[in-house]
């Protein structure tokens, strides 16, 4: 039986290629929008041949992985509350610190992400694999804003709530337009944006009932 070949080397180099293809993906279809970005223009942007992207596509999942590594740091489908950060403000026995240490991630991420969340659903209209993309993403989202509601309730700020409209109105608050909203059709600050969140979510079974 042949023996397997490892190289560490290779692996790393491998990774370090893969990240430089998403973030060239991400800066052109946020610049270009995601039709007029062909393969050899993500190759070009990230300094690599074109049948080295092509191993690491289709276009479609290059435009999952884009909105992921800028939302969370890194690709997968496993959920936010899994990723060490979430898990430890997840954890804290202070609500009020919790909440704080979740809109500074909730604000950063929305900072890296929202423009390629506007490409994502522009992209949607348009061609079916970055619409199924979109909807892959959209689930995903809501599976982890569920998890959040369950939190809240597990908080005892959700007594009486339904748990499924408490989803919805939390989805909505925390959602990448809602962020572009304030932020940049109406110039808020971030920290304004940051300041309306928490007092919604604080009172978040109020905007349940």
């Amino acid at each position: 039986m042949p023996r397997s070949y490892h190289s560490p080397r290779r692996e790393a180099d491998a990774a370090a290629t893969r990240i430089a293809i998403v973030d060239a993906a991400a800066h052109l279809f946020v610049r270009d929008g995601y039709a007029a970005t062909s393969l050899r223009a993500i190759a070009a942007e990230a300094g690599v041949s074109l049948p080295t992207v092509q191993l690491n596509g289709p276009k479609s999942g290059l435009l999952i992985a884009a909105f992921e590594r800028s939302f969370a740091g890194d690709e997968g489908a496993h959920s936010l509350t899994e990723r060490p950060q979430i898990a430890a403000i997840m954890a804290e026995p202070d609500f009020e610190k919790a909440l704080e240490g979740y809109l500074g991630f909730l604000v950063g991420a929305h900072q890296r992400s929202a423009a390629i969340r506007v490409a994502m659903r522009a992209a949607a209209d348009a061609d079916p694999a970055a619409r199924a993309a979109d909807h892959e993403l959209e689930t995903r989202r809501m599976r982890d804003i569920r998890l959040g509601a369950e939190w809240f309730s597990s908080r005892g700020r959700l007594e009486g709530i339904s748990l499924d409209v408490a989803t919805d109105v939390f989805g909505h608050l925390t959602a990448p337009e809602t962020y572009l909203y304030f932020t940049e059709s109406r110039g808020w600050s971030d920290q304004r944006y940051v300041d309306w969140l928490g007092e919604r979510l604080r009172r978040l079974a109020d905007y349940c009932e």
